[in-house]
């Protein structure tokens, strides 16, 4: 049985590894103030950022789907990964022994599966690398160069090449202490009759790499006549190989993609090389797979979605590359980015372009040329007869609704306009009309879901005894809410602000019942009054569930709503908080009183008038004095 990893080496690694560094790995941030950053969410599609990080907390929170929680959770989330091999991975990164109890450290057996299976491709890679250099390889090596590929490049792209036998690699990561079990597992290896054999034999070897820059994958191109598998043969699905949810090249691309808020989408290993050496750093390709939904996802992070944004797809002009391009325009609108389509002369590949003219004609290819849009709306036109009334009727039927699906209402009005002259259509304003008119009718149906406030507060109310106490809805716009959640954010943020006091606020001070279960998670992580170095993950663990989990994280990353967070305001929030909770205690107070009436017990009738008077002295001294009086 796995040990259990050392609660100090959890803690250790937790400090070491930065939460930014490590998300930045998956998406663009940006600053968002105050010492945070932001991003789209890498969780759920979003198209304006919601996705915060808190540097100096070491915690990540999105404001749209509620993930949210330190690097070890972001990791476990991302990536899908067990609490060990999170912590595992997060202390390769930064060089850290982990130390492991109940039976102490084995790393054949304790290391997660996904570590396990990704250092069994490393292995691999590197194998494969040295493998190119053999004599045996001659072949690899002349396919390359007949490409324009030298040494350096190959060894740029990791690309190397598997021996014809049946089992070297196999033989070698047997070596290395990985286990039968593991290498077909990992899609290394494959059954045969006896002992399990290499997948890959006699191929030319490009290692495929997730966004953070690990080995998940192969792509293996048949060089001999031989060979009767398929040109191209990848890594099958597997725990850590996804096809549709990996793009080749990412991990060399993502930093200008970033920075350029650009990604030239082409079809092949050859292709992204190609581009990459004729100085177009931001090409990426899909992996034996259409370029689908989840590989917007990636981009979208890494583009932000902002104004200037560019996708650029070079796909073929055949048959085959014209089918490709209409099918990446069904994801079109996913993208908040331009998308653009670029096909070179004589319908070469960027590879080819590169060879017969050079790396400036690469690099010119792929400037925008011409709107994925308009390439699509022609693609469609073209299969009607416009001399004929009947076609260009139908041909308006099938082009309009593309044209109502362009985001950009003037965009849309100019390429209603295009559209009418594509079809030889006199009258522009029935063209402009019937777009517009559809596109009102696509926005109609698409409504909006229903609400989850009710099912967000039922999900508190069942936390425990504390969040299921009486209290109205979460509502940001009552300024008794608000000023809860401003106190509750400094205690979070701050705790050296607003304690003592702070500790000495009952449970039932706060009217919102998910802040009530945040403020008894406080209490019970041990109080605001001198917070240790693991506070707010303190905080976390006492959370009853999920939700109140989360709204701790969104709490702790949350901008406090002040230029100048100092006690002075901490002070003011305290205040408010306690008044509001003196104020309601009155009224209930004076409906004791009212229901007592003259008849009452004298001795109760004497205790709820007492109490009365010293709350109105107490409220009289917080309006008067502030902070001073708690």
């Amino acid at each position: 049985m796995a040990g259990r990893i050392n609660d100090d080496d959890v803690k250790a690694v937790r400090d070491a590894v930065p939460i930014d560094a490590v998300v930045s790995e998956y998406l663009q941030l940006r600053n968002a103030g105050g010492g945070n950053l932001k991003g789209l969410c890498p969780f759920h599609d979003e198209k304006s950022p919601s996705f915060q990080v808190s540097p100096s907390k070491g915690l990540f929170h999105c404001f749209g789907c509620q993930e949210g929680g330190d690097t070890i959770a972001f990791i476990r989330k991302i990536d899908h990964l067990s609490f060990s091999e999170a912590v595992e991975r997060l202390a390769a990164k930064a060089g850290i022994t982990l130390r492991y109890e109940e039976g102490g450290y084995n790393p054949s057996h304790q290391r997660g599966e996904r570590i396990r299976l990704v250092e069994a491709h490393q292995a691999a890679a590197q194998f494969y690398v040295e493998q190119l250099g053999s004599p045996e390889a001659e072949i690899g090596r002349k396919f390359l160069a007949e490409r324009g590929f030298d040494q350096a490049a190959a060894a740029h792209f990791g690309v190397g090449y598997s021996p014809a036998g049946w089992d070297h690699l196999t033989r070698f990561l047997r070596g290395k202490g990985f286990s039968d079990k593991e290498l077909l597992t990992s899609g290394l290896a494959q059954e045969s009759r006896r002992n399990p054999i290499d997948r890959f034999r006699g191929r030319l070897m490009w290692p495929i790499r997730d966004v953070s820059g690990e080995v998940v994958g192969f792509g293996a191109r048949k060089l001999r006549d031989d060979d009767n598998g398929p040109k191209y043969l990848n890594t099958p699905e597997t725990p850590i190989y996804k096809k549709s949810q990996v793009l080749y090249g990412i991990d060399l691309a993502k930093k200008d993609i970033a920075k350029s808020s650009r990604a030239v989408v082409v079809e092949g290993y050859t292709d992204v090389m190609a581009c990459h050496l004729a100085g177009v750093t931001t090409a990426i390709a899909t992996c034996g797979t259409a370029f689908g939904g989840d590989h917007i996802k990636i981009l979208r992070r890494l583009l932000m979605d902002n104004g200037s944004a560019r996708v650029i797809f070079t796909f073929d002009g055949d048959a085959a590359g014209q089918k490709a391009a209409l099918r990446a325009f069904e994801d079109d609108q996913k993208f908040a980015a331009e998308t653009y389509i670029a096909i070179a002369p004589d319908n070469m590949d960027p590879c080819d372009l590169r060879l017969v003219k050079g790396d400036e004609a690469v690099a010119d290819l792929v400037q925008p040329r011409t709107p994925l849009f308009e390439f699509a709306i022609r693609q469609i036109v073209g299969r009607y007869d416009l001399e004929t009334p009947a076609g260009r009727a139908a041909a308006l039927d099938e082009a309009a609704p593309i044209v109502a699906r362009i985001k950009n209402v003037a965009s849309q009005h100019e390429v209603a306009v295009q559209l009418a002259g594509i079809l030889g259509i006199l009258d522009t304003q029935f063209v402009v009309k019937r777009v517009a008119q559809l596109a009102r009718w696509a926005r109609d149906r698409g409504g909006k879901g229903p609400a989850p406030t009710q099912h967000r507060r039922q999900q508190y109310e069942t936390a425990g005894p504390v969040a299921a106490a009486p209290g109205p809805a979460l509502n940001l716009r009552s300024p008794a809410h608000r000023t809860e959640r401003e106190l509750l954010k400094l205690a979070l943020q701050h705790p050296h602000l607003v304690s003592p006091a702070f500790d000495a606020y009952g449970v039932d001070e706060f009217t919102a019942p998910p802040y009530a279960a945040v403020r008894q998670c406080i209490q019970e992580a041990g109080g605001a009054t001198d917070a240790p170095s693991d506070y707010l993950p303190a905080v976390m663990d006492s959370a009853p569930n999920d939700v109140v989990r989360a709204l701790v994280t969104e709490l702790a990353v949350e901008a406090i709503h002040a230029r100048t967070v100092d006690e002075a305001y901490a002070g003011e929030q305290l205040v408010a908080v306690r008044r509001r909770a003196v104020d309601r205690r009155l009224l209930d107070i004076q409906g004791t009183l009212a229901r007592l009436g003259q008849n009452g017990d004298p001795a109760q009738l004497a205790a709820v008038q007492n109490e009365l008077w010293v709350l109105q002295q107490y409220g009289q001294a917080l309006r008067n004095k502030g902070a001073a009086a708690l």
